[in-house]
């Protein structure tokens, strides 16, 4: 899909589409410096004035591009993979949402944190509706694990991904976090 919206010297972002995962379809988009993208929208164009609107960059279909992304993401829903090795575009995200999403990638594959632990991890203790906002804004879940942030109660609170709080499970009973 060519777009038409200057690109303000920055490179395109490259799309493909992982089709029928256990969780459906998903949407891939990378830059040049790595991942920016993974989403549950239903069509391409939706996708792309998605990706255009937030990024304010061109975008181009290439599958060839979003291939390693794409490879890990489907043995991830598999069970076979623990841990990414693709390369994320920090720079896609604002200051604190990438200290909060920094954060998350590194909670181990099986594991949970609440956001409370989150915001101590980041140095702001206070913020654990702030570290919220930054999980429900996540524009690469499941590569960053949003899914594992639980509340202090112990409880699954909120999830856009997918069928939201089922998917939510459903990532944690196959990562082993949550007893059947």
């Amino acid at each position: 899909m060519a777009d038409k919206t200057p690109s303000r010297n920055k490179s395109p972002l490259y799309i493909g589409l992982l089709r029928k995962t256990p969780l459906g379809n998903l949407w891939i988009a990378v830059s040049e410096a790595g991942l920016t993208a993974v989403t549950w929208s239903r069509n391409q164009v939706e996708f792309g004035e998605y990706l255009i609107g937030r990024f304010k960059r061109p975008v181009q279909l290439d599958a060839g591009r979003t291939d390693q992304a794409m490879n890990e993401l489907r043995e991830y829903l598999k069970g076979k993979l623990c841990q990414f090795t693709i390369p994320i575009d920090w720079s896609v995200l604002r200051p604190f949402q990438c200290q909060a999403l920094q954060a998350t990638y590194a909670i181990p594959y099986g594991q949970t944190r609440t956001y409370g632990n989150i915001a101590a991890m980041i140095g702001r203790s206070q913020a654990a509706r702030a570290v919220g906002r930054a999980e429900a804004t996540n524009p690469m879940p499941l590569v960053i694990p949003c899914h594992r942030v639980i509340g202090a109660d112990g409880k699954l609170h909120g999830y856009g991904g997918g069928n939201g709080l089922p998917t939510k499970e459903w990532l944690l009973k196959m990562e082993g976090a949550l007893m059947v």
